[in-house]
Order: structure tokens, then sequence, then C-alpha cells
């Protein structure tokens, strides 16, 4: 790691590769450059240690003898005992080729890694990995983060929306603040809608938007089950193709709950403007308008997934 990235102890990884050659190889790259590695030899014994052990960063192989690194990306962002900042690293022992990449990426990990391993690139991959995680970890001590989801909670979200709205006011450009909230698509009991599964439904949503989010929107948990997002340089048009895009990756990947599978449906309240410069509310207030949308949506009975502000009825919003 380089010395501005330098950790107050050495970082712990997690590596689970049944290779022995490969494993020795990246080991041969992690220890001289101040990695401590832990060695996991299948899935089960990946998860057990990282729920544990609390690494820094996993690296796991493609295929484990009882099930795939995809498989164990999977279980670990959907662990309540796993941090949502540590990233995860899949090797493969062939070239990285597009759809395992795409696998890879869809289930939350940060990169795959084919070979030959270039040494080199992948130290300056996990050394910016690193600074990333300790960033996360700073936010969330200083209780800017849901520890459910690693989002920002409402106090980190403000304070993102404040930072936001200066840059796009000096640039005289467009924000939306989204607020939405998961449902299942039939809903048997509306007072407890998940039966007791609310927190697994939270936390694969949150999965979902952080990766579909871009590295400039400021996104968060703002209650049990309602998100936000913050989004710089976005109208009304791409807040709603934003939802829409959200959607679609909710849709290709239900919640699966033991024998159950949820289909989650979005339901959007928003507030845009197209020149922050220009505009008369500052983002916290875009943000509160959003929420307002939002559950006036919940009251309503047309069916309809979002809503902008201005088009809640004026006694709705007070």
């Amino acid at each position: 790691m380089t010395d501005s990235g330098k950790l107050s102890r050495p970082p712990l990884v997690v590596l689970a590769n049944d290779q022995e050659w490969s494993a020795r190889s990246l080991e041969s790259i992690l220890g001289p450059n101040g990695y401590a590695v832990l060695r996991a030899y299948t899935g089960k014994q990946v998860i057990e240690l990282a729920r544990t052990a609390q690494p820094d960063l996993v690296i796991v192989d493609f295929r484990l003898p009882d099930m795939g690194g995809i498989e164990v990306c999977r279980a670990l962002y959907g662990d309540v005992h796993f941090s949502s900042s540590t990233p995860i690293l899949v090797t493969t022992s062939g070239a990285a080729d597009r759809d395992k990449r795409l696998a890879a990426h869809r289930a939350g990990a940060w990169e795959l890694v084919g070979q030959p391993i270039d040494g080199e690139a992948l130290l300056l991959k996990l050394d910016a990995f690193m600074r990333s995680k300790r960033e996360a970890d700073r936010l969330r001590s200083e209780s800017l983060l849901d520890p459910i989801t690693g989002l920002y909670n409402m106090r980190g979200l403000v304070r993102r929306a404040r930072e936001i709205s200066a840059e796009a006011q000096r640039l005289r450009a467009p924000i939306s603040c989204v607020a939405f909230s998961p449902l299942p698509a039939s809903v048997d009991h509306p007072d407890r809608p998940f039966n007791g599964h609310t927190e697994n439904v939270v936390v694969h949503v949150g999965a979902l938007v952080r990766r579909s989010g871009r590295v400039s929107d400021a996104i968060g948990r703002i209650g049990p089950t309602d998100f936000a997002i913050i989004a710089p340089a976005t109208g009304s048009p791409g807040a709603v193709r934003m939802m829409e895009r959200m959607q679609g990756m909710i849709d290709a990947e239900p919640v699966s709950l033991g024998d159950l599978a949820y289909t989650v449906k979005l339901r959007a309240g928003y507030c845009a403007v197209p020149d922050f410069s220009e505009s008369a509310v500052d983002a916290v207030e875009m943000l509160l308008r959003a929420t307002t949308a939002l559950r006036y949506l919940r009251s309503d009975s047309t069916g309809e997934t979002i809503k902008a502000f201005e088009e809640v009825p004026a006694q709705s919003s007070l």
C-alpha cells in the first residue's frame, strides 16, 4: 500500500481458493505489501471467517468445492453481520470474460480478477479500495451511515445534500431528490407486508441501490423501509428513468427469503429543479418534498408508482 493509504494495522484479507498454486501466487503479492492473510478453502469457511474476523477485504475464487464465489458474494452482502463497505474480489483461473465479469458485478463484487494476475495493477486497485473502505468506516463511526445497509442515514444525507446543492448552485445545474419505498407486489397484511422479513428486504434493496447509483449520487436510508437519492445534474425525466432502471434491477433479482421469493415494487416521490441557482428551496427541503410525495402515494389507491411533489394535492402536502 502507498504511504498515504496506510492503516494503523495491517489490512486483513480472507483469501478463499482451494487451488494451492493460485492461493500462494496471491499471497506472494499480498504479504510483502503489508496485507495479513487468512486462508479459507470452501465457501462456508469464507462466510464464517467474514462474519467473525471482520476482514478489510475478501478475495474468493469463482469456483470452490461447495459453492461458487458469486454465491458467496451474494450471501455476504445479504448478511447483516458483514460490513457492506468491505470489498469483495472474485478471482478466476482463466480469462475474466464478459459473462463472468457481469455475473460478479451483479452479485456486488468490486472486481473480477483473471489470470495471469498483474500484481502491480492489483495492488493499486486494492489501495483505492482500502481508502474507500476507510472513508466508509469513518463515516459510520461519525454516525453518518446506516449500520444495516451501509448507505447514508438521514444525518449523512442532509450533510451531502448541502454539499451537492452548493456545487449545483455554482454550476447552475439541475438536482433531483427521490424518496422511495419497496413493497411486495401483493400485500396480504399491509401492517406487516414482508411478514417479519423487513430487514432482509431492506438489505437486499439497499445492496441493489448501492450498485445502481452513480458515484456522484447521495444515497441513504431515511426510514424503516424508506430510501432516498439526491442526484446532481438530474432533472425530472432523469429522476423517472432512474427509478425505472432501479425497478428493472429489482425485477431481475427478487428477494429470496427461504422458500419465498418476493417480487418487490417501488413507490417513489420526487422533487426536481432544472437550475438550482434559481431554486427557491434548498436540497434538504427538496428531500422533504420528495418524502411528502411518497407519503401521498402510500395513501393513494390509483396504483401510481411515481409522483412529483408538484402533482400532490395541496392539502396532502401540508
